[in-house]
This record gives structure tokens, sequence and C-alpha cells, in this order.
């Protein structure tokens, strides 16, 4: 990774942050990205500026202003040019996708006349000036195509680990005002890397629009999954038997403990917490199966509905249990998607009713993109070795795929 040198006017910076520390932060940004278009004009041409190399594959040519928007106001960046071959910038692509989205999904209220004051507010605030609607078709019919690449591109090696999960948006639709479900699956791939493999709005989250969702991932070339993590929506469950009746499923420990908790008095919910955690810790499945019948004994005359509870959905909780220690926080609960739910969920508080179906998929979907990306630069969960435990444990784990099918039938 090269290194950044960024000179920074102290008495400036300072003097800023006195009066107006947006403006500081607004300086502190535009120099650190300026540094980082010289570097990777440095690393394009393989020389400094005014050097001599044997190595150096072009020259300089001045440079451009770019204004660039971001979350603490509009900036602007001095980019370099090049004589023969066009300068090439990470920054513009990366930074600026999630929040030309935004601006888009906003702008769009305003251009189809369903906006309010305070989203006009918004929009001039982010974008520094008015935007025209024919300014809003281009920016959105260039981010519908990178969504869509992005969304439909075929999907290649094999995933052991699936996670699926729905949250909702609201939408305009028809001169009123609906909620749709955005399905999300993030996957763990044969390297142990973390990827979004597909999202797509529906209606409801009812078994043919889950079935479609899964259908979908599989034509996109889904294979070599071990288990699907989730929680017990019947949609869900129907859909993973249908298109992927070999996988087992995991419920969402932490769903079925909220789920179990639930059903408690309220004087005891704490220590039943306490004791389902103990269980799903267990090293073995013999040994969560005795805490689980202690755990009935216990609360049996207090909680009998949550016990029941627990006593049904025990098994498909504990699937995990057939993995190395290692990665079962990794895919015991469904926490990874709900966290990223909730990130959606506060970038569209701005926005707060989409005026179609077309805008949700455009802002999330570049928000996907970009934690998408974040993943790819982070550190493996796994590596070969335990790959090569988890595919070991493929009989066991259809076995235990049938025995779910056959509960499900019954």
């Amino acid at each position: 990774m090269a290194q950044l040198n960024i000179t920074l006017n102290q008495e400036e910076i300072l003097s800023l942050l006195q009066e107006n520390s947006s403006d500081a932060f607004k300086k502190l940004l535009q120099e650190s990205l300026n540094a980082v278009l010289k570097t990777e004009s440095k690393e394009q041409l393989k020389a400094e500026p005014y050097e001599r190399t044997e190595e150096r594959t072009d020259s300089r040519n001045g440079t451009r202003e770019r204004n660039l928007t971001t979350r603490i106001g509009t900036i602007v960046l001095t980019v370099p040019r090049h004589r023969i071959e066009p300068f090439k910038s990470m920054v513009f692509d990366n930074y600026s996708r999630s929040e030309a989205a935004l601006i888009a999904s906003m702008a769009e209220m305003v251009v189809n006349g369903v906006s309010t004051r305070r989203v006009s507010l918004v929009v001039e605030q982010l974008c520094g000036q008015s935007i025209s609607k024919s300014s809003v078709s281009d920016l959105c019919k260039d981010l519908d195509k990178s969504v869509k690449k992005f969304k439909e591109r075929p999907l290649e090696g094999d995933y052991p680990f699936l996670i699926v999960d729905a949250t909702y948006f609201k939408v305009r639709e028809t001169q009123r005002v609906t909620s749709k479900a955005l399905f999300i699956a993030i996957a763990f791939n044969e390297k142990g890397k973390r990827e979004v493999v597909g999202f797509e709005l529906y209606n409801s989250e009812n078994k043919d629009n889950w079935y479609d969702f899964f259908i979908h991932l599989q034509a996109r070339g889904l294979k070599g999954l071990k288990m699907i993590t989730s929680d017990a929506h019947e949609g869900i469950i129907h859909g993973i038997r249908r298109v992927f009746p070999d996988v087992p499923w995991q419920r969402c420990q932490f769903h079925f403990t909220k789920n179990i908790a639930e059903k408690a008095p309220k004087k005891y919910q704490a220590g039943l917490r306490m004791e389902l955690g103990a269980m799903f810790h267990s090293a073995t499945i013999k040994d969560a199966r005795k805490k689980r019948d202690v755990i009935l004994k216990d609360y049996a005359d207090v909680a009998p509905k949550a016990m029941e509870c627990l006593d049904l959905g025990f098994e498909s909780s504990m699937t995990v249990l057939c993995f190395p220690d290692s990665i079962r926080k990794l895919v015991r609960t469904s926490n990874h998607i709900e966290r990223v739910n909730k990130e959606l969920k506060r970038r569209s508080n701005a926005i707060g009713v989409f005026p179609n179906g077309g805008s949700v998929i455009r802002l999330m979907g570049a928000l996907l993109v970009e934690y998408h990306e974040k993943q790819q630069a982070r550190y493996r969960e796994f590596y070969k070795p335990v790959y090569e435990e988890i595919l070991s444990q493929s009989e066991k784990l259809r076995q235990i795929a049938k025995e779910q099918e056959q509960l499900l039938a019954a």
C-alpha cells in the first residue's frame, strides 16, 4: 500500500476549528483525498513530478477541479491529468456511490411532486445546489446500471454458509404508501470471505416470494451450501426445503432466545436468557441436550408455553454444533444481516417514503455494494483446514436436512 504525505496548515485548521468545525473537517477531508489522488497519479505514471526513470509510462498534463459531495458538504478536489492514458481514481467510485444514490432517491421525490419541505432542504444541503430533472434522470440511470450489474452477477465457487433475512421500507405506490420487504442474502465463500450474494424487493415475505428469491440465487450459481441460517419465518423454511432440500437449516439462536423468553413471565426472562445462552455455547449436542432437559424441568411449571417453544425448536437451533468451534459464532445467528439492516434503516430515515420500488433498490443496493466491497478488504473468517473440516461433515448435514424435512411434513 502506498504511503500518503498529507500537508496541513496547522494555524489554518486550528482557526477553522475555533470558528466552524464543519469547515475544518471539510478542509481535512479535501487535503487527504487530494493526497490520495496525487499518490494514485504517481503509481500510474511510476514517477514523481519531474522525475526521469526508465519505468515512467506517461507524463503529467496539469490538473482539473472536480466537486465531490459528501456527508459534511461539497469539497473541491484537484484531479491530475495525464497526456496519453486518462488518469483513473477509485476515490469517486468508492466514496460517492452511496452518496449519489441518496441524492438521487431524494431528488426523485422532488421531481415526482411527492416531496416535503424537509426533503427539499436535505437535497439542497447535500448537493449545494438545485438538481434538474435531467440531471436526476442521468444519475439514476448510471446508478441503476452499476447496482443491476452487481445484483445479477454470476456467483462463482462454493458458498458453505448462507444467511438470509428481510427488512421493510415504505414505498409510494398507486397514490398510497405501502410497506415492501427487501430480501437480503449474505454468504461466506470457500475462502472464508463474506459476500452480499443477493437482494430483491418483494410485496411481502410469503412462501412464493422466498422460493423465487432462493431459485434466483441458485440460477446465478449459488452452490456448495452446507447450512442456511435465518429466523423461523415459515416462508424462508418452505423456500429452503423446495430449492435446497439437502441443506440443513440453522434457526437463529438470537431470535429463538427472544421467542422463548417472550413467552415466559417477565420476572423469569433474565435468568432464562442466561441459561439458554449457556446451552447454546455447549461443546457438543449431547451436552446441549442435557442443559435443555434441565431448563425444561426447572421452568415447566412457571413458563409452560416458553418450554413448549424450546422443546419444539431446539434441534433446528443446534445444527451449528456440527462445525468447528472457531466458526460457530459466525453462523449461529443472523446478526450479520441485522447489523446491515440497521445501517440501511438509518440511511433511509432521511427519505422516509420512497417514491417507487426502483429507488429502494437503487439506494439500498448501492449501500450493499459498498458493504460488500468493505468485506472483501477484511481478513478471512476461516482458512483451508477449517473448510476441509466443514466438508467432512457433508453426510451428517444431509441427514439433518432429511430429518428436518420429515419433521416439517409431519
